[in-house]
């Protein structure tokens, strides 16, 4: 009895979600059979995700403007924002149409014009010919990227001394200091940066609330990365490029905007079986099956069906981005019907118990208190090491909870430990770098060794800290889930009492 009732309350939800109307701030939600997907199609979905794809942070389904499925992965969640990496360069293009729109520039103005004072002494004849046009397409002409880091000045003067061996327009190299070079320019000409810029333009009509933006010394936004919004702000975004850039009967975006930055404007290879060899447009890929997408690095992705007026949004920490768009085109491509399907409570009502039940793995292993007790207080003071970690010690306090005191670079960090769950916590040290929320779990994996997970929910990061003693020693091992580089750290090691 109590089941059945449970089951009509999730029922009768899910039917007020899908009738009610679409506000500025949200997406309508509906029954996925109502808008022709089973609710079984997007099951077998997750579960393939959880068997095959290690890890998904969260995933939303949008048909014909409603919401059919969303879901994150423990300690993942809708309100947290997430880093966006090269997604970033979709919003930037959008602030450079819709600079044009404004009259501020056009695609083809050259580059050079905007920087007078950047531009090395003598400009090559390719560089002079470089067009905004060109940086939107990765056809800059440049051979390799840029290098703008801190040390090299101005990020404009630096792209701008950069070698363009090839004519601009005739060699396409995926660039970021290009999606750089827009924002420079948009920022030069408004007197916004594209965060500014787009703020009463995209955001607030969208409903985008405290979208942040990384930037460059000048403060100019990056551009190329460091956008980090919801979830659900990815999906607006893309449901905004499939009703071409019109939002609650108002034209937001020019819908010709649109079609050129959607549109193959670059050739980028010809593989028929690659995501990646589709053609570029305007910052944004096009995909197999006539689909377009924005793409970041390790899984964020916002893509958009035209042909099934379909929109998928989805952020992720995994080495093969390749195996998430596989799984949307094998899995849910297929399954998108034409007309509403019969209503089918019993799947949906499965759908949804397994999206509310997603979560990340915890540590498996033995519970801490027993064990942590023999290491209690005990400071291990661990050799140089490029982490910075100068000492851990265990704690242990009266209710058997247990966490790590890490010093690092001289500033004291305590990290409660979870079992069987994640904790909330909040530091700055690890993969973060800058104060922010965090989640562990922990546990003895073995006699002598205990592993600690930390996922940083704003970034796709997770990092596996494996603390052993070996032979009087105490030996730290750390480990990333994905990188730009090395994901697995030199060994560090300590005698065991100090």
């Amino acid at each position: 009895m109590i089941r059945t009732a449970a089951i009509c309350f999730i029922l009768f939800s899910v039917s007020a979600r899908a009738v009610q109307s679409q506000s500025p701030s949200g997406l309508p939600r509906s029954t996925p059979e109502l808008q022709g997907v089973s609710s079984d199609s997007i099951l077998e979905f997750v579960r393939s995700a959880e068997d095959s794809i290690d890890s998904l942070h969260s995933f939303m389904l949008i048909r014909h403007g409603h919401v059919l499925a969303e879901c994150w992965w423990k300690p993942y969640d809708a309100t947290t924002r997430h880093q966006l990496y090269s997604l970033s360069k979709s919003f930037t293009s959008t602030a450079v149409g819709l600079a044009i729109s404004e009259g501020k520039l056009s695609l083809d103005d050259e580059v050079v014009k905007f920087f007078p004072d950047d531009l090395p002494e003598s400009p090559s004849a390719h560089l002079k010919s470089m067009r905004v046009r060109d940086l939107l397409c990765m056809s800059t002409g440049q051979d390799s990227e840029p290098k703008l880091k801190v040390e090299t000045g101005s990020w404009t003067k630096a792209f701008l001394a950069h070698s363009v061996p090839f004519k601009p327009g005739t060699h396409f190299l995926y660039n970021t200091p290009a999606t750089y070079m827009c924002s420079a320019i948009v920022q030069k000409q408004t007197g916004q940066s594209v965060l500014e810029f787009l703020g009463p333009r995209l955001f607030e009509p969208l409903g985008i609330q405290d979208p942040a933006w990384g930037s460059s010394p000048q403060g100019i936004s990056l551009g190329g990365y460091g956008l980090d919004v919801r979830t659900e702000d990815i999906a607006k975004f893309g449901q905004l490029y499939l009703q071409k850039g019109k939002w609650h009967g108002r034209q937001l975006i020019p819908s010709e905007w649109i079609e050129m930055a959607t549109t193959k404007q670059t050739s980028n290879g010809s593989n028929p079986k690659s995501d990646w060899e589709q053609g570029y447009g305007f910052q944004f890929w096009r995909s197999r099956h006539n689909c377009y997408r924005g793409d970041g690095a390790f899984g964020q992705y916002c893509i958009v069906m035209p042909e099934h007026d379909t929109v998928i949004a989805i952020t992720s920490g995994v080495k093969n981005m390749g195996a998430v768009l596989d799984l949307v085109w094998d899995k849910l491509l297929p399954k998108l019907a034409d007309k509403p399907l019969p209503e089918d409570k019993e799947a949906n009502v499965k759908l949804l118990d397994k999206l509310d039940s997603l979560s990340l793995p915890t540590v498996a292993g033995s519970g801490l208190t027993e064990k942590s007790k023999l290491l209690s207080d005990r400071k291990f003071r661990m050799d140089s090491n490029d982490q910075n970690i100068e000492s851990v010690t265990w704690r242990l306090n009266e209710s058997g909870e247990a966490s790590l005191q890490l010093s690092v670079s001289g500033n004291e960090h305590s990290i409660p430990l979870g079992t069987s769950r994640w904790t909330r916590s909040s530091n700055n040290w690890g993969a973060s770098g800058s104060a922010a929320p965090v989640f562990t779990s922990a546990a003895w994996t073995s006699d002598n060794e205990c592993t600690v997970k930390v996922c940083y929910v704003e970034t796709p990061f997770i990092q596996s800290f494996v603390f052993q003693i070996v032979e009087d020693q105490l030996q730290l091992d750390i480990e990333s889930n994905v990188g730009f580089g090395p994901t697995k750290k030199q060994t560090i090691k300590s005698a065991v009492k100090q």
